[in-house]
């Protein structure tokens, strides 16, 4: 709670968060709802993540070299305004006929994608600014535990309100309008904070150039990269979310409520492992920590492929859930202690690439899958193939496994103190 009570801009950001966090976890299990509703195809709920991953991309790559050449604010306020349009579209469109057609709600998703990818690059730019140093990995923690706490309450409620509103299109909308009104929190947060510029910004390349710039930044530094392959593994092949609703139908026969319940367990456990971080302070190999947890996470997804009842499941994905809380909270201290703050703004594009593209690779990985094989055993196999995947990033990156917290933090304050000397001694 410290960097709540010291830092004025972390505080807002912190409370405009929550507030947005909330709807779009509600919207999160209400877009495959809704396709599932219209159609009754696994492959076009998967599909959706193939619509969601080109916006993505893009946004993400161009958003964040902007963030390095400007105030980060606008940025971030401007992601929240295509939110609430989108989301508007979403409720109208939902509202004007029974049965909307598929391809309307793909591209709308697609583009609300996009947004929240442009939310997701200008926050992780401006938190280690206003944090600095001490108090980065709390902060860090914090954002992640209140994120997965949101995730608890918002797909819980999200698939009750569908359930109690009858199951229809129609009674999606109401859950995008209440997403469209949660954004107004974060908007406020990003216009009531100070300026955030880039530091030790002098001259700015090209915007093509600026982002090359950024992915061999990236890829230059192999803990880094290293820790986004990692991640991206487990995503691919251990994020079955997208056979959510199709399990919670076909198998366990619990209905929208049940879908929400799966996307809250995990949630659950997420939020039980930030609560419990403060060890993680004390730890200095943090990137072994990181595939310790990623190993946990697809053992307990393949679990849940053998189960054939809702509760033994959602016990399973909130242990995968608590594993993947500590994997997030040590990739994103690897991420921004590795980082200056002139490459922030795309570094944090590359970063917010990998945590929201992964999840939708793997609704399309699990989504054809499950057409050939069936949901639970594209469950098990998924679960199966993160391990596999985890040995692989392990031999391809010994970096991870070597990356030092301790000596990465005080070489982080000593550019700190650095930089603000330089403008001293130029006067």
């Amino acid at each position: 709670m410290t960097p709540i009570r010291e830092s004025r801009e972390f505080r807002l950001l912190a409370i405009g968060g929550t507030i947005s966090s909330f709807g779009a976890q509600m919207a999160l299990v209400a877009l495959p709802i809704q396709i599932y509703l219209i159609s009754h195809s696994a492959v076009l709920v998967g599909l959706l993540g193939l619509f969601e991953l080109g916006p993505m991309i893009v946004v993400s790559l161009v958003g964040g070299a902007i963030a390095d050449r400007r105030d980060r604010r606008p940025v971030l306020a401007a992601a929240q305004i295509a939110m609430i349009v989108v989301t508007v579209m979403l409720a109208v469109v939902s509202l004007a006929v029974a049965k909307p057609p598929v391809i309307a709600i793909l591209v709308l998703g697609g583009v609300l994608a996009g947004s929240t990818s442009l939310d997701g690059v200008a926050r992780g730019a401006i938190i280690p600014g206003i944090l600095g140093p001490e108090l980065l990995r709390s902060g860090l923690a914090f954002n992640y535990g209140m994120y997965q706490a949101t995730g608890i309450v918002g797909p819980g409620i999200g698939g009750l309100v569908i359930a109690a509103l009858g199951g229809t299109s129609q009674s999606v909308a109401m859950i995008y309008a209440l997403d469209a009104v949660t954004c107004v929190g974060m908007l406020f947060a990003a216009l009531a904070i100070g300026p955030q510029p880039p530091h030790a910004v002098k001259d700015h390349l090209p915007v093509s150039e600026a982002i090359v710039e950024g992915l061999r930044f990236v890829a230059s530094k192999k803990a880094l990269a290293g820790s986004f392959v990692i991640d991206i593994n487990a995503m691919l092949f251990g994020m079955p979310r997208a056979l959510f609703v199709v399990l919670s139908a076909t198998v366990y026969h619990a209905g929208a409520s049940g879908t929400g319940l799966l996307y809250t367990a995990i949630a659950v456990g997420g939020t039980l492992s930030v609560l419990t971080s403060g060890w993680i302070q004390h730890v200095n190999r943090i990137g072994r920590l990181t595939i310790a947890m990623v190993v946990v996470w697809g053992g307990a997804i393949g679990g849940a492929g053998l189960v054939r009842s809702i509760v033994p499941a959602a016990i399973l994905l909130a242990v995968a859930g608590w594993a993947d809380g500590l994997s997030a909270v040590c990739r994103s201290t690897i991420s921004q202690t590795l980082t200056p703050d002139r490459m922030r703004g795309r570094m944090s594009s590359v970063f917010s690439l990998v945590v929201t593209s992964g999840p939708r690779l793997g609704d399309i990985e699990s989504g054809l899958v499950a057409g050939l094989v069936g949901a639970l055993n594209a469950v098990l196999i998924g679960g199966a193939a993160c391990i596999i995947g985890v040995g692989a990033t392990v031999l391809a990156f010994p970096e991870l496994a070597a990356y030092e917290a301790d000596v990465e933090v005080a070489r982080m304050k000593r550019e700190a103190e650095l930089e603000s000397v330089e403008p001293v001694l130029s006067t």
